[in-house]
């Protein structure tokens, strides 16, 4: 099989990525890149909810085995842990990185450095971990790695509370994108985020980037080059309330999504001082969600 080229190649070909950088940075000096729109000029480093200026602060890099299979492979995912959130969940594990900011600041070529040495590494494709907020930064950098020989799958690992317009920018950049849809209910988002819009902003983000993408393709190695993957927290006591999320994803986006039912919540950051969250989900909560799945007629569920 013929390997497929990835799409920011083609943007960065033909000149796209310039004016999409362009556009990217011109949002920072009012900034309304996620739906907090907090209009702080970023780039003079007025601080938003996502406490990030005008560079992106990165935690960690590596090859990760812990992704989805599609992504993982022999070699690993390539993973950028970016510092900061934009929608800060109260029971977040990586509290120490999206709520105390663990990490360091790093430039553009920096950046690109660091794509070219996962893929030097030979990880099969680059994970930009919680990148909503550094939408500009990570496009100036991976225009400096496609310069520099670039050329494996871009993955878009999100939480989904983005801004539709920036999912738009990212049209023809982005190869894979692996959203979370956490909640469908609005109490509980604000509860749980301060962040009552998120269902309908994940709805409109997820439904755009399935317009862009497609259903997940595998090659001939199984390893994903392009497509939406979703993911699915389950919580305690169904507070997300999951029947709607997969109903939606089967209905709206497609039965062929794949589709990841994760088990692994625990009560971490201020999760246990929260009664309804304070505990992990028990064996017949996760084999519930996953009969749910079923029955709504999704048709490609891991776990």
């Amino acid at each position: 099989m013929e390997k497929q080229i990835p799409n920011y190649l083609l943007a960065f070909e033909n000149k796209q990525i310039d004016s999409k950088i362009d556009q990217a940075y011109e949002i920072l000096k009012k900034c309304t890149l996620c739906p907090r729109n907090c209009e702080v000029n970023r780039l003079d480093n007025e601080l938003g909810t996502c406490n990030t200026g005008k560079r992106a602060k990165i935690a960690s890099y590596g090859p990760h085995f812990g992704e989805e299979a599609p992504l993982v492979g022999q070699r690993g995912s390539g993973t950028i842990f970016f510092s900061n959130c934009n929608l800060l969940c109260n029971f977040c594990q990586n509290f120490d990185i999206s709520h105390l900011g663990s990490g360091k600041e790093i430039t553009d070529y920096e950046l690109a450095d660091i794509m070219l040495y996962l893929q030097d590494m030979g990880c099969h494709n680059i994970n930009l971990v919680t990148p909503s907020h550094v939408v500009p930064q990570f496009l100036e950098g991976l225009k400096i790695a496609a310069r520099k020989g670039l050329n494996i799958p871009l993955v878009y690992n999100t939480s989904a509370y983005d801004n539709l317009e920036t999912i738009r920018l990212l049209d023809g950049i982005v190869d894979i994108y692996m959203p979370d849809f956490k909640f469908w209910d609005s109490k509980a988002s604000e509860e749980a985020c301060d962040a009552k819009d998120y269902p309908e902003k994940a709805k409109l983000a997820i439904k755009e980037m399935h317009e862009q993408v497609g259903r997940l393709q595998l090659n001939e190695e199984e390893i994903a080059y392009k497509g939406l993957m979703i993911r699915h927290l389950v919580m305690p006591n169904n507070i997300a309330d999951i029947r709607p999320i997969m109903r939606f994803i089967a209905k709206e986006i497609s039965p062929l999504t794949y589709v990841n039912i994760m088990a692994q919540y625990r009560p971490c950051y201020e999760a246990s001082a929260i009664e309804n969250i304070s505990r992990p989900i028990t064996k017949s909560e996760f084999d519930e969600a996953l009969k749910i799945a079923r029955d709504e007629g999704l048709e490609r569920i891991e776990h």
